[in-house]
């Protein structure tokens, strides 16, 4: 979908269809005060009649438009007006595009960033417009014989008035932005992992890497990874016949001696749970365990076409975790790159053995923070649910600056504590710790292992087990977190 930004009087616009809001106590945004007036009172006579509440998330389409160049106008419940926040707006951008797409309607233009959003600038509200369209017009379709795409919208113009246009113009580049990056992610995220393998993933991070001057991009093999010592992260891929990389992506837009921000991202492109086999309803969605590290490439595009005056580093320690003769044992021991030794108890908590070495890879770049994602454990959706992504880090300022990111880009997390009390769960008789915890605070159990290998750095973690795809009739990646680490960079460079 192509996005631009729009000032063309109501009364000379021409398209598909405009999208205006009415509010729940029936009054008009002024985009639709204007279109009532041009169109003799029609708005306000479906309103009274009850045609439309203005509720969020409610949407009434007017097939007909007479005397307009506007063919259609589609009337989006707003709410009430003191409850406008930015979860609200975007419930109706979202309500709005998605009663649009299968409708024969190429060009629209949303009106709807004129109206007050609690705490919320132009800017944000032209950026949410792409986002939440963005999302909404993405379909998978690389495997299917019939690529025909649902959605109709070819182009959408955002209104906004001449004397903001710097303002909607960064909107618009923001947006565009985050959007790209999110369907990047979810493209790789919803490939099947016969196609999207530890290589496949290697390959879209050299080709993002392409795109962008200040990107560079180097792939570790095993042999590389054998030499530095990991051996936690190489006894995972021992089942596997898919050999096991680590990307590394290294964007330097800030200062040459500026210390970066390690973005780290598990990369499991299927786990079967190894040798700890996992039950076999719903194995199909272990694909989405690599997640985390699409999310990481996904956001280093974004930040690559944004040009952010920062520098970011991306690492994705990307492998399979299958059953096999060679396969991790329960009972095993390895010895990790920082040297501490792990007693493997349960093979399918494979995630935090390759995070492991790679978080102590990340401190060869002298970091300024440290953040890793994961599809790591599945306490997290029972305890969160699929709402928010669970926040576990060493120190408070960087816990809530992702906080306060979460609550700007609407992308949730919750913060779950990190209590001394909780590592003694990782008790070991044979070696220094266990890779599980028992069945207890499974979550933060897991973030209590990472935790031992980012002593030296301010690190926080996010299990987004939860968040980084649906399940049932919507099954499919929702490319989170990848708003929020967008927003916390930006916040960085404001």
């Amino acid at each position: 979908m192509d996005y631009s930004i729009e000032s063309t009087p109501l009364e000379k616009l021409q398209c598909d269809c405009l999208i205006t809001g009415v509010f729940a106590d029936k009054s008009l945004s002024p985009a639709a005060q204007q279109l009532d007036i041009l169109t003799h009172g029609l708005i306000a006579r479906l309103v009274e009649r009850g045609d439309v509440t203005g509720e969020t998330g409610e949407a009434l389409l007017i097939n007909a438009v007479p005397n307009s160049k506007i063919e259609r106008i589609l009337l989006a419940g707003l709410g009430k007006k003191e409850a406008l926040n930015g979860k609200n707006y975007r419930k109706t951008l979202a309500a709005a595009i998605n009663s649009l797409k299968k409708l024969p309607i190429k060009d629209v233009v949303c009106a709807l960033a004129e109206n007050p959003v609690s705490g919320c600038d132009l800017t944000w509200k032209i950026r949410q417009i792409a986002e939440v369209f963005g999302d909404a017009a993405y379909q998978f379709t690389q495997l299917k014989s019939d690529k025909t795409l649902e959605c109709k919208v070819e182009q959408t113009r955002m209104l906004a008035p001449e004397a903001e246009f710097d303002a909607a113009g960064l909107g618009l580049r923001q947006g565009r932005a985050i959007a790209d990056a999110i369907n990047l992610t979810k493209h790789m995220a919803d490939l099947p992992g016969n196609v999207c393998t530890p290589t496949y993933l290697a390959e879209q991070a050299i080709a993002v890497g392409k795109k962008s001057a200040k990107t560079t991009v180097e792939i570790l093999e095993e042999e590389d990874m054998e030499a530095l010592g990991m051996g936690s992260f190489l006894s995972v891929t021992r089942g596997s016949r898919q050999p096991a990389k680590l990307i590394c992506l290294n964007y330097q837009g800030g200062e040459k001696n500026a210390k970066p921000v390690v973005l780290v991202g598990k990369g499991l492109t299927f786990d079967a749970g190894g040798i700890s086999l996992k039950p076999g309803p719903g194995m199909d969605e272990m694909k989405y365990d690599m997640c985390g590290g699409a999310a990481v490439i996904g956001t280093l595009q974004a930040v690559a076409q944004l040009e952010l005056p920062l520098n970011v580093i991306g690492l994705v320690p990307a492998s399979e975790n299958l059953p096999d003769g060679n396969a991790n044992k329960p009972g095993d021991i390895w010895t990790s790159m920082s040297g501490k030794t792990i007693e493997i108890l349960n093979t399918d908590a494979e995630g935090r053995l390759i995070l492991c070495d790679t978080l102590t890879y990340a401190e060869r770049f002298n970091p300024d923070a440290v953040i890793d994602l994961a599809t790591l454990t599945g306490a997290c959706l029972v305890a969160l649910g699929r709402v928010p992504s669970g926040l576990l880090g060493n120190d408070d300022e960087l816990c809530n600056a992702l906080i306060r990111a979460s609550e700007i880009a609407v992308d949730s997390v919750w913060r779950l504590p990190l209590w001394e009390e909780y590592q003694e769960l990782l008790k070991s008789n044979f070696a220094d710790m266990a890779n599980i915890g028992g069945k207890d605070a499974g979550t933060i159990t897991a973030a209590c292992f990472l935790s031992r290998f980012t002593e030296n750095v301010r690190w926080a973690h996010l299990d987004i087990a939860g968040t980084a795809w649906r399940t049932g009739p919507t099954k499919g990646a929702t490319g989170r977190p990848v708003p929020l680490l967008c927003q916390y960079l930006l916040d960085r460079v404001n």
